[in-house]
This record gives structure tokens, C-alpha cells and sequence, in this order.
């Protein structure tokens, strides 16, 4: 016979006699008709509040649908500048954290989408559009943050009222709390709907009076300290990181408020974004910065130095900000895994070096110079080969003649970095880049990537472990970022194989892979090709284009 379990026997005993009772901390009473009159007839054990509907004095609208999210979407800063006629600043999720959060995005315009035949992308939400309202996420705990009208994703929806002096309350009300408490009282699905939202009581003359107090003097205009939003104003000393601020402007990098005379700002914000002149002469020319000196240039530490004493910046206060590491020490071991970090791993200065962290060559380089068109992005990366890392390399040399301790080692790490960055110049597989959506033929040959396709595409040469010869490697990168290659979402309609092979059946591991005998249009983007295989795609279409 098993034992039982007096204490649990004695308890449901109580609670049986409890009920049996009435006892009404035990018991919710609900009104049939209450029920019927909540949002969708959804259950709740509390009673709401009454009110006018939201949809009878806001609109509520569903964000477009990007489709293929790595095709059409990048982060601000993967361009040195947002080109409006290709990309449009798209809202996302706002953070809940501060009133003007979400806006770190951008997407394809929709003219780019039309001519790139990008049939599943799904515009929504245009009533929205140039007014002002509250975004939030529709998952989680459904953080909102204040909309000015911008283009905005499908991760997010927005209530814009009917009469605009009713914001505030709606503001106040969603941004704090109440929004999500009410609605996961009769929903606690994750993704809460436009319709329900639409159908929910709100007090508005109550949220009203909550607002006049909150914000007697209007609600807060758009601005930002953080550097992954478009509303940063740039300068570092008022950022939430401004070490790395003060590197991306070292390196010549400026955020799109500064480039945008017309974006709406907080008078604070565009002070700020004045001040920003200020610094512009700490920029580096060429878009390359050693941390140890090389070609007369002054190391990476006390050039930042001088830029953040520039900005009201003390000493004591970038040794703290640095972790209490040497400024130095920082460059080399820690700055760019911060780097990846609070740019979602996609950097915009890419930190390359040897391998030696305290004797060896490193460098940073400016991400949208090394992808300038025209091929100027090419002649970034020859120079850091033969001209940087060659000055570096001769010294080392000098260094061996004379017998120095250690020279032959940091001489052997140089040459070896040169060896790969040679190896990305010339392209060749496993240093190749690969854009799944564009056809063979476009495929680039060499270094010459196109700063449309994104960090995502181009970084990977970089981080290509494999050297000829059988030499192995950790790639160029002095922390890898968290970057995958592999199969993204859905489907792509039907291509021709000719132009589109990995289309045709992958088979994972191929390079040069031809296409198998029937399509099915897996987005793989991990393929490798050879310059042979694209020389010959080339070859063949010229060859087309002279027969007709």
C-alpha cells in the first residue's frame, strides 16, 4: 500500500468545505452580461472599465509586411547615408524604455520593392502615415513609444486618434502600463490583434486628466541618446555609449539627424546636433585608423582622446567608461565585441588585425568606405594591405635585423594577415561574397560588394577561416559576430537555374553548384562560388547578348 499524504488530504478537505461554503476569497463572481459586452466576448475575472470604444476615436493600424526581412530591411547605420529613392526609415519595436525608442531601421522604398518584384512584401497601415500617434509591439508586454507619421513593420501597430489633442491621454495610457494590463486581462495570447485592440472600453476624460499632469507643457518632441536610433543627435557626451560614439566619429561616421535638416526634432537635439561641427575635424581622411602608429599617423587612443576631451570629456571619466582599462588596452581587447553588441552584430567599423593582441597589428577601418562604388572600396582595402600593413611589415623586417625579441613572430603574424587580405582582394572561394538574390552573372568578382546587400553579405570574406594551401585561420576579424548564413525564411518563387542555381535543390556543401533537377526555392546564402564559375556566367550572357 502506497503512503498518503496527511498535510495534502487536510488541505483539499479545507478548501472542499471552504467552497461547499461559499467562502469568497475562493469565489469570483461574473455577470453573464458583463462578459458578453468585453472585447471580442473575452473572459475576464475582473470587471473594466467603461468607455467609448478605441476604433470610434483613434485609428488602429496593422505595419506593412516586409516579406523577405533580410532582403528588404538594414539597421541606420549599415549606410553612411540613407538614400530616400532605395531606403525609407521604418518604425519598429519601441524598447518601453523611452518615449522615442524603435527607430534603428530602414526599409527598400517601395518604388525599389515594385521594380525588384518582390511579390510577398505587404504595404499596411498608410492612414498612418505623416500623423501623429503611439507604436507599440504587439508581443510581450506591449511597449509603446510615440509615432510621427514614419513607415512602419508588421512587428507593431499603431492608434492614431481622430482629433489630435486626445494623444496625450492615449500616450499616457499605453506608454505606462495600463494598455498592456488591461488587454491581458481577457487576452494572454502573445500577439495581441488590431480588432481587439479596436474594440477596447477606453476612459478617455480620465486618461485626459492623468496626461495634464504628467505633461503640463505637451508631450516630449523626438530625440534620442542613443546611437542606434535615427533621432541621435551625435554628440558623445550626452550618448548612452560614448566611447564608441567617439570612435564611429573618429572614423568619419555621422548619424542621419545630423545629414537630415528637415528631420523633426527637440529643440535640445538640434542644439546638439550643431555642436557636432565642432568635432568634425578629429574625422580621419582615408577612413582608416591604426591603434598603434603607422604611416606618421598618431595611435587610436590619444586620437580619441583629444576628440572626447573635445566634447567635454575628462580623462577619470573614459578610464571608468573604458571598465578602468587603459584606453589603449580597450582598443585592442574590447572595443569592437562592444561594438557588435550594441550594433545587433551588424558593425560599421570593423576591427582587423594579426592575431597578436598587445605587439601586433591592428586596425580599424570604416565599413561604408570599405563598400564605396565605383571602386573606391577596393582601393580602401589595397591600401590597408600594401600600404598600412605594409609599413608595419617592413618595420618588423628592420625589427629581426636588429635582433629585437619577439620581431619574427609579429613579422610571420603580418605577413600571414596580408596573405588573407590578399585573399579577400582577389575573391576567390571560401573569400567570395554571395547575395542569394542576385543572379549569377552579378555575383561580384573580387572585393567589390555593394553596400545595398547589407553587413550581413558582405562581412563574411572576412570571416572566412579557410586559406589556400591548406592554411586555417579565425578570420581577419578581431571578434566574430554573431552572423549566420543559413536558410532564411519562405520560399522564392520559381527562377530560371541558369541564373539562379542554389534554387535548383543545394546541396549544402557544394561550391560552384549548378542546380539539381528540380526547384525549390530554399533561401540558402552560405553557397560559394569560384571567379571561374563567375567569369564563365558572365562569358555566357555576353555571349547571349551578341547572338540577338
Amino acid at each position: 500500500m502506497s503512503a498518503i499524504d496527511v498535510t495534502a488530504a487536510n488541505k483539499a478537505n479545507e478548501k472542499s468545505a471552504m467552497l461547499c461554503n461559499g467562502d469568497a476569497t475562493l469565489l469570483t463572481r461574473l455577470g453573464q452580461s458583463t462578459q458578453l459586452r468585453n472585447p471580442g466576448c473575452g473572459i475576464s475575472f475582473e470587471v473594466l472599465r467603461s468607455g467609448v470604444r478605441i476604433s470610434d476615436i483613434a485609428y488602429v493600424g496593422y505595419g506593412s509586411k516586409p516579406g523577405q526581412t533580410a532582403r528588404v530591411t538594414r539597421y541606420i547605420w549599415e549606410f553612411d547615408r540613407i538614400v530616400p529613392t532605395h531606403w525609407t526609415l521604418m518604425a519598429s519595436r519601441p524598447d518601453g524604455v523611452c518615449d522615442w525608442s524603435g527607430r534603428a531601421e530602414v526599409c527598400l522604398s517601395l518604388a525599389q520593392i515594385e521594380q525588384q518584384g518582390i511579390s510577398e512584401f505587404g504595404v499596411r497601415g498608410a492612414e498612418a502615415w505623416g500623423k501623429r500617434g503611439v507604436i507599440y509591439s504587439k508581443m510581450t508586454h506591449l511597449p509603446a513609444s510615440l509615432y510621427d507619421g514614419e513607415f512602419f513593420d508588421d512587428n507593431t501597430n499603431v492608434v492614431v486618434p481622430k482629433q489630435a489633442h486626445d494623444l496625450p491621454a492615449f500616450y499616457v495610457y499605453m506608454r505606462f502600463g495600463e494598455f498592456n494590463r488591461d488587454l491581458r486581462r481577457i487576452n494572454r495570447k502573445l500577439n495581441v490583434t488590431r480588432e481587439l485592440v479596436e474594440q477596447f472600453p477606453f476612459d478617455l476624460a480620465h486618461w485626459q486628466k492623468v496626461a495634464g499632469k504628467k505633461y503640463p507643457n505637451g508631450l516630449p518632441e523626438p530625440e534620442s541618446d542613443y546611437p542606434t536610433q535615427w533621432l541621435f543627435h551625435g554628440r558623445p557626451e550626452e550618448s548612452t555609449a560614448p566611447l564608441q560614439v567617439g570612435v564611429a566619429r573618429l572614423l568619419g561616421y555621422s548619424w542621419p539627424a545630423e545629414l537630415d535638416g528637415k528631420m523633426p526634432l527637440s529643440k535640445r537635439a538640434r542644439a546638439l546636433v550643431k555642436q557636432c561641427d565642432e568635432l568634425a575635424k578629429f574625422a580621419d581622411t582615408d577612413g582608416i585608423v591604426c591603434i598603434q602608429s603607422v604611416r606618421g599617423e598618431e595611435p587610436a587612443a590619444e586620437r580619441l582622446m583629444a576628440l572626447l576631451a573635445a566634447a567635454g570629456i575628462k580623462p577619470a571619466k573614459v578610464r571608468e567608461l573604458a571598465g578602468g582599462a587603459d584606453l589603449d588596452d580597450w582598443f585592442r581587447n574590447s572595443f569592437f565585441e562592444e561594438h557588435c553588441k550594441l550594433f545587433h552584430d551588424r558593425p560599421f567599423v570593423w576591427h582587423i588585425w594579426d592575431g597578436r593582441k598587445r605587439d601586433g597589428f591592428h586596425a580599424l577601418v570604416n565599413y561604408h568606405k570599405l563598400c564605396e562604388g565605383k571602386g573606391k572600396g577596393r582601393k580602401l582595402l589595397e591600401s590597408l594591405t600594401y600600404s598600412y600593413l605594409g609599413e608595419w611589415i617592413t618595420r618588423q623586417k628592420d625589427g629581426v635585423k636588429r635582433g629585437e625579441g619577439g620581431a619574427e613572430d609579429c613579422l610571420a603574424a603580418a605577413l600571414e594577415l596580408q596573405k588573407r587580405l590578399e585573399a579577400i582582394l582577389a575573391g576567390d572561394t571560401p573569400f567570395d561574397i554571395f547575395v542569394r538574390w542576385k543572379p549569377l552573372v552579378e555575383q561580384p568578382i573580387g572585393w567589390a560588394p555593394d553596400i545595398n546587400d547589407g553587413v550581413r553579405m558582405n562581412i563574411r570574406p572576412f570571416l572566412a577561416s579557410d586559406m589556400p594551401n591548406g592554411r586555417t585561420g579565425a578570420g581577419v576579424l578581431r571578434y566574430k559576430p554573431n552572423i549566420k548564413w543559413t536558410k532564411d525564411r519562405g520560399k522564392e518563387p520559381k527562377r530560371p537555374k541558369s541564373e539562379y542555381p542554389w534554387f535548383w535543390g543545394w546541396d549544402e556543401k557544394g561550391v560552384d553548384f549548378l542546380g539539381g533537377k528540380e526547384f525549390d526555392g530554399n533561401r540558402w546564402n552560405d553557397c560559394h562560388y569560384t571567379n571561374k564559375a563567375k567569369q564563365a556566367a558572365r562569358e555566357a550572357a555576353m555571349g547571349n547578348k551578341s547572338k540577338r
